[in-house]
């Protein structure tokens, strides 16, 4: 039968079925076969014959007969399942099934009526399929038994794996396969790498595809406060009932890493035809990040530290969770992360034939994956940061930030790669690590310097700052957190990278600026606790960042004699009116970008992107820890610290971006922060700024180190500047190299630092932000576009 005639069927049946006002019997297979048996559609044809107006029309006013189709492809695969798709034309009504489902599903669970469907026994529809009377004993739910049908056909010889059959007359038992011999790549806990198969790569592809739209319930549920409300669908699948878990999962994530977009070194590859691998690769991470979920993301009960290992012995319910968690070989570790590396860096390696190299476009995927792999695997976090392989994950976030600055439809990959690096800074070693030089020239927008990845990480944070879009500064908070993380670390800052980080000093600590909302000043803390760690601990390689703030000390003269009376408050808000810009987009010196770099642009008009919820302020995702004398941390109880000064009475009124999701302001949409943060007033419009509230955080400003730094060097300086009529840096430099300031500094303070935690403002963020790149990621076929989701908005740039 030809293709056409074969469409032209399915239309037919299609058309019949959203006519028919009666029901239609479940025993009329000579009218539901021609969904299956009598048609072969792509899934492209499946989403073009079948149009959302006629599913709705069929689930509003033949409801029966919408459930009677559903029922009736779910009994087919488990049928497809029992029997192991032993001929062409099993595998083919199991791929009509798998496609219809996928087509409908998201219309059952747009409905509120209809979503217990799934979840409902269907009388006469015994376990598994077999024709039980009409007891209940042992009917599973719908959804169950399609749950556990995809597994098994996930592992079905000849059809989703390779056949380990001895001789022709053999067949391999479904019941009694051990689904463990067949994991589909080498890497986790399994060692042979089965031959490719492009067929099996396209099967597996449909099936993880209605998986991944069975997880989607998700995005049908408007966000709920009580954020341990667990996906069902996700829960059952990952539960001791599949017994595929093991195997599917290593599967999963062996596939994604093992990937090699650029194949075997044959440039064009990807143009000869059509990589099916690769289409796997981005289902199979799609499902993985989805299905890694437990508990909302809250470790419970959040007692003490120590609660973590408590929690490990009975370890959470959600299988795969469980055995990322338990992944400990070095040999292991290192295979996820040299492949998660390959990918992430792939869209950043230029070649000198242009379309050479195939583009991966699934780096956010790639980026929560890594996010879930250290969140719920400490030793693999510790693993990453052990050696230097760590800065081959943070190059190319550097570069999505940088190039994702000025798009506001890339705010969320603004996000989670700030967090990773928030994630990473809370720990020792990433510091450390920091300080190797930056050799490789990834092309990038920013200025050239030459310098270590310390130089790169402050260089793009100052790009970002200045010239990203008016959306980033909630992230302002975070990226500053990062760099005092890691400044007792940091043994020699480049020249370039001093001068950017006095220039967001000069930015941040002018009145307008100060004054213009109640918690602009941390800003200022947060940059004078990092020049202090760096004075106090790293002083002997850091000549350069001395010289940059001895060339600008009125700006801390400034900030110690800051006026604080109303009318020059009141003078400050005037000069803000009149230049509303966040930051001089004058950056200093700006010097030629890299050569070979694009400019970040803009969104496209008409990109579509996905709404996200509001993060929740720093003092809430992260906690303080001090370092002690032998480089163990300590928790430091919470207190009003400086930075949280604000919460007198006088700016309590109002609730600053980054500190909103205190209870339940977990609803504020990202839209609503947008238009409080755009209102002329700020976000906090019922808040002025009185002397007293300048008052009560100027005292606390720790200028004392650098006073005295300044105190002690800037006459020795001028007196060399006078006797040697000296007006070169290099001699200055040299001076300041060796100079010390031993016994002239106050005494070090202890090291702070924030190390991130998990919370349900972060959990509630991470969730909606997945499952909008989920959504704007399934273009072909648009398995949600134009349903009703209630997880975010979608909105059109």
């Amino acid at each position: 039968m030809g293709s056409s005639d074969s469409k032209l069927n399915f239309r037919k049946a299609v058309i019949q079925l959203t006519t028919k006002t009666q029901p239609v019997e479940a025993t009329d297979d000579a009218f539901w076969d021609q969904f299956w048996v009598d048609s072969t559609t792509t899934i492209q044809d499946v989403f073009a014959l079948v149009p959302a107006a006629e599913i709705r029309a069929v689930r509003e006013e033949s409801p029966s007969n919408l459930a009677t189709l559903c029922y009736k492809a779910v009994e087919k695969l488990v049928q497809g399942a029992e029997s192991g798709c032993q001929t062409e034309r099993e595998k083919q009504v199991i791929l009509n099934c798998t496609r219809i489902l996928t087509r409908i599903l998201p219309y059952i669970f747009e409905d509120q009526d209809w979503r217990g469907f799934f979840w409902s026994t269907v009388p006469g529809a015994g376990r598994a399929g077999t024709d039980e009377l009409d007891d209940d004993d042992g009917a599973r739910p719908l959804a169950e038994s399609l749950l556990l049908a995809i597994a098994d056909l996930l592992f079905c010889p000849d059809f989703t794996v390779h056949s380990h059959r001895r001789g022709p007359d053999s067949v391999e038992s479904m019941q009694s396969l051990d689904s463990c011999e067949y994991i589909w790549e080498s890497g986790v806990g399994f060692a042979q790498s089965p031959p490719l198969n492009y067929i099996h790569d396209l099967n597996r592809t449909e099936l993880l595809r209605l998986l991944l739209t069975c997880f989607s319930e998700a995005m049908y549920l408007p966000h709920s406060s009580d954020n341990n409300v667990l996906n069902p669908w996700v829960t059952f699948f990952c539960s001791t009932e599949n017994r595929h878990a093991l195997p599917l999962f290593t599967s999963l994530l062996n596939v994604v890493c093992a990937y090699d977009p650029v194949g075997y070194g044959i440039p064009y590859n990807h143009l000869l035809f059509a990589d099916y691998r690769e289409q796997l690769v981005e289902q199979a991470v799609q499902v993985l990040i989805v299905t890694l979920e437990h508990d909302g993301g809250v470790p419970h009960p959040p007692t003490s530290p120590s609660s973590m290992e408590e929690h490990e012995s009975t370890g959470p319910e959600n299988l795969f969770v469980n055995y990322l968690s338990r992944i400990h070989r070095e040999e292991d570790f290192d295979f996820v992360l040299k492949g998660l590396a390959r990918l992430l860096t792939n869209p950043l390696t230029q070649t000198y034939l242009p379309n050479s190299t195939k583009k991966i476009q699934f780096h956010q995927e790639l980026l929560v994956l890594f996010w879930k792999l250290c969140d719920f695997n400490k030793k693999f976090l510790f693993f990453v940061l052990k050696s230097s392989d760590v800065l081959d994950i943070l190059v190319p976030i550097l570069y999505y930030l940088n190039d994702a600055r000025a798009d506001q439809s890339r705010v969320g990959l603004m996000h989670i790669g700030v967090f990773i690096l928030l994630l990473l800074s809370g720990e020792r070693n990433f510091g450390v690590r920091l300080n190797k030089p930056y050799s490789i020239h990834v092309p990038m927008d920013i200025p050239v310097f030459t310098g270590t990845h310390a130089d790169l990480l402050i260089v793009v944070f100052h790009k970002i700052i200045t010239t990203g879009h008016q959306r980033l500064q909630p992230l302002f908070d975070c990226l500053l957190t990062i760099v005092v993380n890691v400044s007792p670390y940091l043994k020699r800052l480049s020249m370039v990278a001093a001068n950017k980080l006095l220039h967001l000093l000069e930015a941040f600590s002018t009145s307008w600026f100060l004054f213009s909302t109640a918690q602009n000043h941390h800003l200022v803390f947060f940059l004078l606790e990092a020049f202090n760690n760096i004075i106090q601990y790293q002083f002997d390689g850091n000549c350069n960042l001395v010289y940059a703030i001895i060339r600008k000390r009125n700006v801390f003269h400034q900030l110690a004699n800051l006026p604080s009376d109303p009318a020059s408050i009141q003078k400050a808000l005037q000069r803000k009116k009149k230049s509303p810009d966040v930051i001089s987009r004058t950056s200093s010196q700006e010097t030629v970008s890299m050569e070979g770099s694009h400019p970040a642009v803009p969104a496209e008009p008409g990109t579509l992107k996905a709404s996200l919820v509001a993060m929740p302020g720093i003092d809430k995702l992260t906690e303080k820890s001090q370092v002690s004398e032998d480089g163990t941390m300590v928790s430091v109880p919470k207190t009003d610290s400086p930075h949280t000064v604000h919460s007198d009475q006088s700016a309590a009124a109002g609730t600053s971006d980054t500190e909103s999701n205190s209870g339940r302001d977990n609803e504020v949409s990202e839209a609503e922060m947008e238009r409080r943060r755009l209102s002329s007033v700020s976000s906090t419009s019922s808040w002025t700024p009185t002397p007293e509230w300048v008052l009560s955080w100027k005292c606390k400003l720790p200028l004392q180190t650098i006073m005295r730094l300044l105190q002690v060097l800037v006459p020795q300086v001028e007196k060399i500047c006078i006797d040697k009529g000296l007006t070169d840096e290099s001699e200055i430099l040299k001076f300041l190299q060796h100079g010390t300031l031993v016994g002239l500094l106050p005494v070090p303070h202890p090291i702070l630092i924030r190390k991130y935690q998990a919370n349900a403002g972060t959990a509630m963020w991470f969730r909606t932000y997945m499952w909008g790149v989920v959504y704007l990621r399934n273009v072909d076929p648009p398995i949600w576009y134009d349903t009703d989701v209630r997880l975010f908005e979608i909105q059109r740039m």
